[in-house]
C-alpha cells in the first residue's frame, strides 16, 4: 500500500517533535530545575520501566483500533508532557512528566514505523525512514538555532516554545490515512499474545542483536544528551557555545538521509557493528581529553555515525516482523530494549554519580563488547533479501 500523503505527514510531525528547543542544556535545565545527575538518570530508568509495562498493551491496542487512532492518541499525551516540562520543578514534577512521556512512546513504539513502512514500497524503506530521522533532525537544529539566538538565557521560554510544536504535531495525526483498519471479528487476543511471544523468544540470535542494540543506545542516549554537557562544562565552554555545538551536532546528524548509499558502499553489517565500536572508543577518549575541540569532535563523531545507521536498523526490525499484528510484535521488542535500558541507564547514572569518566569508561567497555558480540553472532541479519 503506498499513501505518499501518510508519509509527507510523518515527516511534518517528525520535523516538530524534533523541536525540542531546551535541548541543548537539557541535563541543565533539570539540574537548574533542583535536579542532580544521578535523579536524571534514576527518572529515566523509571521511564524505561513504566514504557515497558505499557508497551505490549498499547501494541496490542494499536492491532485492535487502528495504527491512527494510537498515533492520534500518543502525539496527545506527548505534547501533554510538554506541558507539564514547562511548569516542572522539583523531582516529583518531573516524575510525571516521564509518567506521560512513558505512555506517549509506548503508545508511538512500532506505530509510527509500522505507518511509514506499510505506507512506503519495501525497497524505498530504509531511504523513507533516513528522510524520516532528517526531519526530526532538521527540527532540531531549527530550534537549536532558535536557542542559541533568543533562549540561551531562558530556560522557561524553551520550554514553552516545545510544548506548542508538538501541540502541532499533535494536530497533525488528524489528518493521517489508516494502513490498518480496526479489526471486526471476534478473536482471542490473550492466546495470539502468547503464541507471538513464544515464537518471538526462540529467535535468540536476533534477540542477541536487539540486547546489543539497545545496550548501544543506552550508552549514545546518556553520554551524547546527558553527560556531554557537563563534559562540556569542565572543558571550559560557556552555555551560548553548547547552543551553538547542539546545532552542528543536528547538521551532523542530516547524514541519516545518506543512510542507504553509506550502508550500500561499506556494507551493512560492517557500517552497523563499526559503529558500535568506534562509539565505544569515542567515550574512552572522553575519559582522556580536556579538550573543547576533542570532545565536540567526539559527540559529532557519535551522533552523525548513529544517523546513518538507524535508518538500516528500522529496517532490520521491521523485516523481522513476520506477523499480521505487526504491532504487537515491534512492542514485544520494545520491551526488550526498555528493560535493558532501565537497567543499563541506571547503573551508567550511578557511574555518573561517581564521576564523569567512570561513565565514559563503561559506557566504551560496553560497546565494544557489543559490537564483538554482534559480530560473532548476529551478522546474518543485514544481509539483503
Amino acid at each position: 500500500m503506498k499513501i505518499k500523503r501518510n508519509i509527507c505527514l510523518l515527516y511534518a510531525i517528525a520535523f516538530l517533535q524534533g523541536m525540542v528547543f531546551y535541548a541543548p542544556v537539557a541535563s541543565l535545565y533539570r539540574q537548574a530545575r533542583g535536579m542532580t545527575l544521578g535523579q536524571i538518570a534514576l527518572l529515566e530508568s523509571i521511564s524505561f520501566i513504566i514504557q515497558l509495562a505499557m508497551e505490549l498493551p498499547w501494541g496490542v491496542a494499536a492491532d485492535r483500533i487502528g495504527y491512527r487512532r494510537t498515533m492520534i492518541a500518543g502525539c496527545g499525551i506527548f505534547a501533554l508532557s510538554k506541558l507539564v516540562f514547562w511548569r516542572a520543578d522539583g523531582f516529583m514534577d518531573f516524575f510525571w512528566e516521564r509518567v506521560l512521556i512513558s505512555a506517549a512512546v509506548a503508545a508511538l513504539s512500532g506505530v509510527d514505523e509500522s505507518i511509514l513502512y506499510l505506507s512506503c514500497p519495501d525497497d524505498e524503506s530504509q531511504r523513507v525512514f533516513g528522510r524520516w530521522g532528517a526531519f526530526s533532525t532538521a527540527g532540531l537544529l531549527a530550534s537549536s538555532g532558535a536557542f542559541a539566538l533568543w533562549m540561551a538565557d531562558n530556560y522557561a521560554l524553551a520550554a514553552l516554545a516545545t510544548f506548542i510544536a508538538y501541540a502541532l504535531a499533535a494536530a497533525l495525526t488528524l489528518f493521517l490515512t489508516e494502513v490498518r483498519p480496526p479489526e471486526r471479528e471476534r478473536r482471542e487476543p490473550v492466546r495470539a499474545f502468547f503464541r507471538l511471544l513464544g515464537c518471538t523468544l526462540r529467535q535468540r540470535r536476533f534477540l542477541l542483536l536487539a540486547v546489543c542494540w539497545a545496550l548501544y543506545g543506552v550508552v549514545l542516549s546518556m553520554v551524547c544528551t546527558w553527560l556531554s554537557q557537563n563534559q562540556y562544562l569542565r572543558c571550559g565552554m560557556s552555555g551560548q557555545a553548547m547552543g551553538w555545538v547542539f546545532i552542528a551536532v543536528s547538521v551532523v546528524s542530516l547524514s541519516g538521509t545518506f543512510s542507504q548509499r553509506f550502508t550500500d558502499r561499506v556494507g551493512r553489517a560492517r557500517s552497523a557493528l563499526g559503529t558500535m565500536a568506534l562509539t565505544g572508543l569515542a567515550c574512552l577518549t572522553l575519559t582522556l581529553t580536556r579538550s573543547a575541540a576533542l570532545s565536540v569532535g567526539c559527540i559529532l563523531f557519535m551522533e552523525g555515525s548513529s544517523a546513518l545507521i538507524n535508518p538500516l536498523m528500522d529496517q532490520v526490525w521491521n523485516r523481522q516482523v513476520t506477523h499480521a499484528d505487526r504491532a504487537t510484535q515491534l512492542s514485544i521488542y520494545a520491551v526488550l530494549d526498555e528493560a535493558v535500558a532501565a537497567a543499563g541507564t541506571l547503573v551508567l547514572g550511578r557511574a555518573a554519580d561517581l564521576s564523569l569518566d567512570t561513565a565514559f569508561w563503561l559506557g566504551g567497555a560496553v560497546c565494544l563488547i557489543c559490537a564483538l558480540a554482534a559480530g560473532l553472532f548476529c551478522c546474518r541479519f543485514f544481509q539483503k533479501d
